[in-house]
């Protein structure tokens, strides 16, 4: 819980952050705080034994290893003994609870921190989790007693750039930058306070949260009965923080109640005990708390000086060393919590893996780069962990890369926001556009050719017609009356139209030229020769002049188709000089064909 009515007070001062905040940078986790945050989750879904919970818990670390954000578990230890009667109150055991909650409260002092049930449920849950986390390499802190003061001490030191907690009281303990709660898919951010923001928008220092922390009531202690926030605010602002703890060292909270019973002074009563506070002050400020039973002063005491492992302590110093990632155990874990199979579990957390790895990368880049260190990319110590970039992409919006990434990732490829892979390795980029520019010009050219190619086939086509309409109608041998023959622009062969209202008769090819003999044959009951194939790239044989007749009688009419040998019978020098000239054009097209590669 912490402070109560705490997070109220510090809304003015909630800022909501993109993921993509917690880039780089080293934060703990107050365990217990999420395996609530999650079990809540579970317990409104399905039931606990289907582990949502842990699945959760597995997605917001891999959203967070993506970013190569290093995690360190932080896990509660013993029970504090000031905060005994807190405890029973909440588990509600016995039958006069507040009776022993006060006693618990007054005889606090000569208490001692009491071990927590690791049989219990959640107990068993904090161990799940813990085991996850090994497998993906994140090391676990056990604390002393409060999981949350020992993370704000890591914080307080610069041991890590934040601490994800959902109890107030962390910053009594002296935590600068608190993540309260993490959301992650599209649109993922995080819900941050910052002490200096809280210093400078509210004018509460540490001291006045504590001050607060006694006057409303904590974990500590119930706090002052019938103030509401508004006042206590007021009374903790007017004294100011430098002086707020001294004051209730010499008179206790009795400022606090004066405004309330006035005729009572001297006496306060905090934890349902009537306490005379005194405490001496030195000269830095510091309180100097003699041994006395006010709860007060040892609700000071537990804030100011928690139990906690020293940031210099070689607990804490195998915490902050990085710890491998361990994937056959991380696949036996998930087939045993959510039955995964191992090439599920590696879909889900290699390409996180990979990703993280390409921040690191480009972390050292940047560093490099600030020291006027630049090595081309095949030059660098350490190895890229992108291969090649296949393709473009766009995701919500945000301009992508589909990259390949290194064999021993044990993934082919994923996709990864383009300003990272540009911080990373630009040279990819380079390479990238240069290889699709390249293969853009290959295909404009071979359009070009292809369009090139299909302009010169007009082209012959339209020459060849020229020549053999020349041929034709050079020749003298055979009368063509009432026709006009006409160049229709085919591939192989040439269109007669008759000028009479007869339907005409198209040579194209062989097959065609059947298939309209046969329709004639049919309408006319004539019989229609088949004409001859001629190889126009051979000489041209010398062959007896002939008329072939196509229809014997059609209308009344005779209609004469003639062929091409016809007109090469003629040996005038007009007509030699045509059938040269198509000869040499068409050798001249075999040899192109023959040469293209």
């Amino acid at each position: 819980m912490g402070v109560r009515n705490l997070w109220d007070v510090l809304e003015p001062c909630k800022k909501t952050l993109p993921l993509h905040h917690l880039q780089n940078k080293r934060v703990c986790i107050d365990l217990s705080c999420w395996m609530v945050q999650l079990q809540n989750v579970n317990k409104s879904h399905c039931p606990i034994k289907n582990k949502l919970y842990l699945m959760g818990l597995f997605h917001r670390i891999r959203a967070l290893i993506a970013l190569n954000c290093t995690l360190i578990f932080v896990t509660d230890g013993s029970i504090p003994a000031i905060k005994l009667a807190t405890y029973r109150r909440r588990l509600n055991l016995g039958n006069d609870v507040e009776n022993q909650a006060t006693q618990d409260g007054a005889n606090s002092q000569n208490l001692s921190s009491l071990r927590r049930n690791m049989g219990s449920e959640f107990s068993c849950m904090i161990k799940e989790a813990k085991y996850l986390g090994s497998a993906l390499g994140i090391p676990c802190l056990d604390g002393i007693e409060e999981a949350e003061a020992q993370c704000a001490l890591l914080n307080l030191e610069s041991l890590c750039d934040g601490c994800f907690s959902s109890d107030s009281d962390i910053f009594l303990f002296g935590a600068r930058t608190v993540y309260r709660d993490i959301c992650l898919g599209e649109g993922g951010h995080v819900v941050c306070y910052e002490m200096d923001d809280i210093e400078q928008k509210l004018r509460y220092g540490r001291n006045s949260l504590i001050s607060l922390a006694l006057l409303l009531g904590s974990d500590y202690s119930q706090g002052v009965h019938g103030l509401g926030v508004e006042s206590a605010c007021q009374i903790v602002k007017s004294v100011g923080d430098d002086h707020i703890l001294r004051k209730i060292a010499s008179e206790g909270l009795n400022f606090a109640r004066k405004k309330k019973n006035p005729k009572r002074q001297g006496q306060v009563k905090c934890n349902n005990t009537t306490n005379t506070l005194s405490c001496e002050v030195n000269m830095n400020g510091n309180l100097q708390i003699p041994q006395t039973d006010n709860q007060c002063l040892r609700v000071v005491e537990a804030f100011m000086n928690p139990k906690c492992h020293s940031s210099d302590s070689d607990v804490v110093h195998r915490s902050l060393v990085p710890h491998p990632f361990q994937r056959e155990k991380l696949q036996l874990l998930c087939a045993r919590f959510f039955e995964w199979p191992p090439e599920k579990t590696d879909e889900y957390i290699l390409p996180k893996i990979a990703e993280r790895d390409l921040r690191r990368f480009a972390a050292l880049q940047s560093t490099s780069s600030q020291l006027d260190v630049n090595f081309p990319l095949k030059e660098v110590p350490v190895k890229c962990p992108i291969s090649a970039i296949i393709k473009r992409r766009k995701v919500h919006g945000r301009e992508c890369f589909e990259v390949a990434w290194e064999e021993f990732y044990g993934v082919k490829s994923s996709v990864v926001y383009a300003d990272l892979v540009e911080s990373a390795c630009p040279e990819k980029i380079k390479e990238f556009d240069d290889k699709r520019a390249l293969e853009k010009k290959n295909q404009r050219k071979s359009r070009r050719k292809k369009s090139g190619k299909e302009c010169s086939v007009a082209e012959i086509d339209q020459k060849l017609q020229d020549l053999l309409l020349d041929i034709e109608l050079g020749s003298k041998s055979s009368p063509m009356a009432s026709q006009d023959i006409i160049s229709d622009k085919m591939t192989t062969a040439t269109k007669i139209d008759f000028i009479s209202r007869d339907p005409p008769v198209i040579l194209d090819s062989e097959g065609n030229a059947d298939s309209r003999a046969a329709v004639l044959r049919q309408e006319t009951g004539a019989t229609v020769r088949k004409p001859e194939v001629i190889d126009l790239l051979s000489p041209s044989p010398l062959v007896p002049s002939r008329n072939v007749s196509r229809c014997a009688q059609m209308n009344a009419r005779h209609i004469n188709i003639i062929d091409l040998s016809d007109s090469e019978t003629e040996k005038s020098p007009e007509h030699a000089r045509k059938a040269r000239e198509l000869r040499l054009f068409l050798a001249s097209i075999r040899d192109d064909s023959l040469n293209e590669p």
